[in-house]
């Protein structure tokens, strides 16, 4: 997958989460535009790492404030 599509796919799985109907974007910040909590952002974890076959530390959680840093998280991970 190249960014792009990884970045469209991220989109799509916090699609469901978005119940607000905010634009997503690579600057869209989980707190603050999305207003997830904990146990939102703990399933929304849980469905990227099915979907790349990945772990993401719970350490690295609190320094990804939003899409883009997230994108460049998995992209890490990926190897």
């Amino acid at each position: 997958m190249t960014p792009e599509t990884e970045l469209a796919r991220l989109i799509e799985l916090i699609g469901p989460f978005n119940k607000k109907g905010v634009a997503i974007s690579e600057s869209t910040r989980f707190a603050d535009d999305l207003e997830l909590d904990s146990l939102t952002v703990m399933d929304l974890v849980a469905n990227i790492e099915d979907e790349w076959d990945i772990n993401i530390p719970l350490n690295l959680l609190p320094d990804l404030e939003n899409v883009g840093q997230l994108a460049d998280a998995v992209a890490k991970l990926k190897g």
